[in-house]
């Protein structure tokens, strides 16, 4: 009997899935090549369902004899292995960010003889709908408190994006390019001390209680349903931060970030310009010691922000904090620098490259913004926060705005770096 090979994500099954298993059946034993977690993660998003739950269903789907995993977009590789006489498939990647993938499928199967059928595309099936309207439906804190592991298991790395409340946090969840054949976008928001002061019009100085943040995590909460970090600071006296992390592991966050500083908060790009005192590595792996105990779940990760650089205590200060840490069980460092050429923090990650014990790095890479995510990477780090960079785009877009108006004496000057109406009470979901 001829064989015929299908390859499908199988994430979200929908009855084009089915119509196309139909049309392969007639030509033979179906051999279904099913995307590995890796490439869903990489080419579009966070697979809903892992590999082994979504194989399961398609094995049980009518006509089907057989599934691989397919761990690259490129169906070539299996195709190479399997020599099938037919790859069937859906007649919707002629154009788009599958063009090339469908001409190397064409290309391989003339080595045999074999042939590319082309199902007509189901009419009124969207996956990129069918995303939305389960994001819309929302999430549980559970399952959202459980993604920054996940992702981090699956792709190794993860692009962060400051959020200040519900409308960048929207831009996060939602901003995405197609680029190089792949879906790029943000993994999940960082929710800073910073911007949320910025946003309330107050100092960077931990003025800002949790009661006050919570507000802010909740207004994001409720229109995403991608992973946040949020910007603990110091995380406060030991016996107050036992109750933030059980706050927050209620409410779903993915982790805390707190920083090894102690006294009244200044921010650390300020560096030795202002007092700055860091706390002692014992009394800091208490803390972090005090937080762990007060977890519920291990997904919930608590994660040491390291001052030394910024303080200058020298590299070696900062790697044996950077060893205490994981000691006293952190589930991540982050190592911080104000210095623009980036050198501190590449020679950091070469030397906690040599550790025995590792757990995900992180960086904020606002002074050495010319060092590229695919650097970093290179270089060890997992998790990559651009940490303020919506508010400071949006401050002196409106600061233009409010001055263009006062210097015209009408808004008709300011309409062409405004939203249109009509997409204003549209951007959001629900609205009309």
């Amino acid at each position: 009997m001829k064989k015929v090979y299908v390859a499908m994500s199988a994430d979200i099954i929908h009855h084009g899935h089915l119509n196309v298993i139909q049309e392969a059946r007639k030509l033979g034993q179906v051999v279904v090549g099913l995307h590995t977690d890796e490439v869903i993660c990489e080419y579009f998003r966070n697979p809903f369902l892992k590999y082994e739950e979504r194989k399961q269903v398609v094995e049980n789907i009518k006509g089907v004899c057989k599934v691989i995993p397919q761990d690259t977009l490129d169906q070539v590789p299996n195709l190479l292995r399997e020599k099938p006489d037919y790859v069937v498939h859906g007649d919707d990647w002629k154009q788009g960010i599958q063009k090339p993938l469908r001409e190397r499928v064409i290309s391989t199967l003339k080595e045999w003889g074999g042939e590319l059928v082309e199902v007509k595309y189901t009419e009124g099936v969207s996956i990129t709908k069918l995303d939305e309207t389960i994001a819309q439906i929302g999430t549980t804190p559970q399952v959202r408190m459980k993604k920054l592991r996940n992702l981090l298991s699956l792709k190794g790395h993860v692009r962060i994006l400051e959020a200040h409340n519900g409308l960048t946090g929207l831009i996060a969840e939602k901003a995405k390019i197609e680029q190089n054949n792949k879906i790029k976008e943000f993994d999940g928001m960082w929710i800073s001390s910073l911007c949320d002061s910025t946003a309330k019009g107050k100092p960077d100085i931990e003025l800002v209680d949790l009661t006050s943040r919570l507000n802010t995590i909740n207004d994001i909460l409720e229109v995403t349903t991608k992973p946040i970090i949020l910007d603990g600071d110091t995380g406060g006296k030991i016996e107050h931060f036992i109750y933030t992390v059980k706050t927050l592991e209620r409410l779903g966050i993915s982790a805390i970030i707190i920083e090894d500083k102690v006294g009244l908060k200044k921010n650390s790009l300020f560096g030795t310009d202002v007092s700055q005192n860091q706390d002692t590595i014992e009394n800091f792996s208490k803390k972090i010691r005090a937080g762990k105990e007060a977890r519920v779940t291990n997904d919930f990760m608590i994660i040491a922000r390291i001052e030394s650089l910024i303080l200058n205590a020298g590299m070696d200060d900062a790697l044996s904090r950077a060893k205490a840490y994981i000691e006293a069980g952190a589930d991540g460092i982050m190592i911080h620098s104000k210095h623009k050429d980036g050198s501190e923090i590449l020679e950091f990650c070469a030397r906690y490259k040599e550790f025995d014990k590792r757990v995900p790095l992180v960086v904020v890479p606002t002074s050495y913004a010319h060092i590229t995510e695919r650097e970093l990477e290179d270089a060890g780090v997992n998790i990559i926060i651009y940490a303020n960079h919506l508010i400071r785009s949006a401050y002196p877009a409106m600061m233009n705005t409010a001055r263009t108006i006062l210097e015209n004496e009408r808004a008709l000057e300011a309409d062409k770096d405004c939203m249109p109406i009509k997409e204003i009470l549209n951007l959001i979901p629900g609205g009309k």
